[in-house]
């Protein structure tokens, strides 16, 4: 049978960019369907923006930071509408950058909702159009709470683009989309309430780290309220009250919801051809990405699995190197460094000292020091380091940081532990002095033993 292309995606976010222009790359006749902004959740209404914003906000610590080296800054103040405008020319100029790749890769761009009709046949704004190869890479969108109220509450998407800041806002939820909004509202002058379900933030993270984030975000005057539960918001004129299942009330301005995301596969004609979906939604496959239906396959967090960025764009290439390269590519999707982009930030790769000791004995090395830095700016600001290493083989397979600079620090750490790299590589390695990165060469001691 005669296709009109050989690979049809439906999502422009950066795994279907990244797959369809690679597989375009191998020769390959590729269409992708868009309903909104080429870029998708990454550029558009997460990872991009969000970190332009929290490089606005924390300008307030440097300033602050600054007296303490001599400087005298006065009446320096956040203009909250004009970094809002600057962080959406930015993600202005990202959209063209990447309708622009896609057309010089050839990649037929189609603006529309598309939905699978047939395992071959794709339906985009009424035109119907066959394919050999069928990648879904949707994403996936903000979920809020099934409480009384709860419309009145906004999301992430929606807290990138508030026109004011508000005064005083209650966030509900304690992972890491909570955690980063909760310290760009404080650092820009409003009053926080974070609501949390468990005791700490950031469940499934190392305990020490949550635990001393937790710390230090109180430190900075974020309020968190541990083994909390929402259980109504209602409008009290020109702000919110949000009622707990205990009966406290929490008036405030703004109420915002970052309680999670579920996978995009809502209309997109899945069941209807025997696409198979595990209960959260998300499409099920295997490690080739392919789903129960052999035309179709999944990339991304339309998948539900490990729901980063990175993650989907290389899925997406190591796809398009299987299907029109002859490279059998799979992706490994152990040992994957993350970032919580906190404040301070908090950056991880490999296991979490639990999770290692239910492997076998281990043993722990933690540092924990006041940065250089604020010897002379006088903040209350402390670094966490701490190296998880399997007592057997002494291969270092956990690496967990809280502090400035943690993310770009465990980026380079991370080869290291995917490498599987020892205690006595890391020992026998000369530390850059003076910096922060070099305790993670200068543990020598454990912590911890067993």
């Amino acid at each position: 049978m005669a296709f009109d292309f050989d690979l049809f995606t439906i999502g422009a976010g950066s795994g279907g960019v990244a797959g369809s222009r690679r597989a375009a790359a191998h020769g390959a006749r590729v269409a992708i369907a868009e309903d909104r902004r080429v870029g998708g959740t990454c550029v558009l209404r997460g990872c991009v923006p969000k970190k332009l914003l929290i490089y606005g906000v924390h300008f307030a610590e440097e300033l602050e930071d600054a007296k303490g080296y001599g400087w005298s800054v006065e009446g320096a103040r956040l203009d909250w509408a004009k970094l809002i405008a600057a962080k959406n020319r930015e993600t202005d100029r990202l959209n063209g950058i990447y309708v622009k790749l896609l057309r010089d890769s050839k990649v037929e761009v189609l603006d529309g909702r598309a939905r699978i009709v047939a395992p071959n046949t794709v339906e985009v704004a009424g035109r119907r159009v066959t394919a050999a190869h069928i990648l879904i890479a949707t994403g996936g969108h903000p979920e809020r709470l099934p409480i009384p109220g709860a419309e009145l509450a906004i999301d992430s998407d929606q807290a990138l683009d508030l026109a004011e800041l508000p005064r005083r806002i209650a966030v509900i939820g304690g992972g890491y989309i909570a955690v980063e909004f909760a310290g760009i509202f404080r650092a820009a002058g409003a009053e926080v309430v974070q609501v949390i379900r468990a005791d700490r933030v950031l469940r499934g993270f190392d305990e020490e780290v949550r635990a001393y984030l937790q710390g230090e975000m109180a430190k900075k005057g974020i309020r968190i309220l541990g083994g909390s539960e929402p259980a109504r918001i209602d409008r009290a004129g020109d702000g919110f009250t949000l009622t707990l299942k205990d009966g406290r009330r929490l008036d405030v301005d703004q109420v915002m919801m970052a309680t999670g995301r579920r996978p995009n596969t809502r209309d997109l004609g899945l069941e209807a051809v025997g696409v198979t979906l595990n209960k959260a939604g998300a499409i099920a496959v295997d490690e080739w990405q392919a789903t129960t239906v052999p035309a179709i396959h999944a990339i991304g967090d339309v998948t539900d699995r490990v729901n980063l960025t990175p993650v989907a764009i290389a899925e997406g290439r190591g796809l398009a190197e299987t299907l029109f390269n002859g490279n059998p590519v799979r992706m490994d999707h152990g040992c994957i460094p993350t970032a919580v982009f906190s404040q301070p930030p908090v950056g991880a790769v490999g296991l979490t000292e639990a999770e290692a000791e239910q492997r076998g004995a281990i043993d722990v090395y933690r540092a924990v020091f006041r940065p250089m830095k604020h010897t002379l700016s006088g903040r209350d600001e402390k670094t966490l380091m701490k190296l998880v290493v399997d007592r057997a083989s002494q291969k270092v397979v956990g690496a967990h940081m809280v502090g400035a600079d943690a993310p770009e620090i465990v980026q380079t750490l991370a080869i290291a532990v995917k490498a599987g790299l020892t205690k006595r590589d890391f020992d026998r390695t000369v530390a850059i002095h003076p910096t922060a990165a070099e305790e993670f060469v200068l543990m020598r001691e454990p912590v911890k033993r067993g």
